[in-house]
């Protein structure tokens, strides 16, 4: 049935800008009585865009991993029965979700804006609140046990190549130091500690930036959620489905951009394989696409996304 009031309205937060929404939805080519999965449903900016496109056959389905979202996205259902929502990791859809035949799947990855705003999350350097940085603050580990308990040797690993921190075993060993006399459990004490150590920077960010980045990917495990979403997505797409992947960093535009050329590109050498030694191609690239100027000016979080955008194959 169709929504009884606008989806524009239904459950939505005032402060919360989706990132290339005009683009996400035309990326995925909207049938109106298509099924899509809105994988990272956020404060549900893409959901109501993608319902606006829909029939009243159309369907929708949301996950997020994180409780608040949840309730904004039960909202949005007490008004549309054409959507629905979920919560879980992304990294579950294939689980969660009928097999095949799926007409597109979006995700949106990273920590949206309400999650930074909020101070008592823990996500901001730039905020006072418990160091916790959960997508789920219900489950697993805060950002402060991890932190207490990580080996100094992975402490390093992880600064480096989730955060790409140059200073990754400076900061390791100084915070390992510090946290067997004085446990980190705040953003900002464990932001100015790191201040201290580095200094003001000389590249516009905060000494903290990239240690803030890579402890948080860390601990809700980002990264392997998004190999195993995208494994699930392009199985639950039929023939012709979108796969729409909005990424706010290199490490995860590699790992989106690796995904689709790996089934995108027959593999090298492949010519001279006898006929059915070579994997059939499972997705065809169309495109990858940038925020525009004006949206980065009107919203600076935006600036370093990139959107790819692959189909189904038969």
């Amino acid at each position: 049935m169709a929504p009884a009031v606008s989806t524009r309205m239904a459950g939505a937060p005032a402060a919360h800008a989706s990132v290339m929404l005009a683009e996400a939805v035309a990326a995925l080519a909207l049938r109106p009585a298509g099924r899509y999965v809105d994988a990272t449903f956020g404060r549900g900016g893409h959901s109501r865009a993608i319902l606006d496109g829909l029939g009243p056959e159309g369907r929708l389905v949301a996950f997020d991993r994180d409780p608040e979202a949840v309730v904004v996205g039960a909202a949005l259902a007490s008004v549309d029965a054409r959507f629905s929502i979920r919560r879980g990791n992304f990294a579950d859809i294939g689980t969660a979700l009928p097999a095949a035949g799926w007409d597109g799947v979006l995700f949106d990855f990273g920590v949206s804006s309400p999650q930074l705003d909020e101070a008592e999350r823990g996500f901001s350097f730039m905020r006072d609140g418990p160091l916790d940085m959960r997508m789920d603050p219900e489950s697993g580990r805060s950002a402060a046990e991890w932190l207490a308990e990580v080996p100094e040797i992975e402490l390093a690993r992880v600064l480096f190549e989730y955060g790409e921190e140059r200073h990754s075993r400076r900061i390791a060993r100084a915070i390992c130091a510090r946290r067997s006399e004085l446990p980190f459990t705040r953003t900002l004490e464990l932001a100015e500690f790191i201040r201290g150590l580095l200094g003001r920077g000389h590249d516009g960010l905060h000494p903290a930036t990239r240690s803030f980045q890579a402890i948080r990917i860390a601990v809700n495990e980002e990264l392997a959620a998004i190999d195993a979403g995208l494994a699930a997505a392009h199985d639950l797409l039929a023939p012709g489905g979108r796969l729409v992947a909005i990424s706010f960093h290199s490490l995860e535009d590699r790992r989106v951009k690796r995904f689709i050329q790996e089934r995108a590109r027959p593999p090298a050498g492949s010519r001279r394989l006898p006929p059915g030694a070579v994997p059939p191609m499972s997705l065809r690239e169309l495109d990858r696409v940038h925020p525009s100027a004006a949206e980065c000016a009107a919203n600076p979080r935006a600036r370093s996304a990139v959107m790819r955008v692959a189909e189904r194959l038969p």
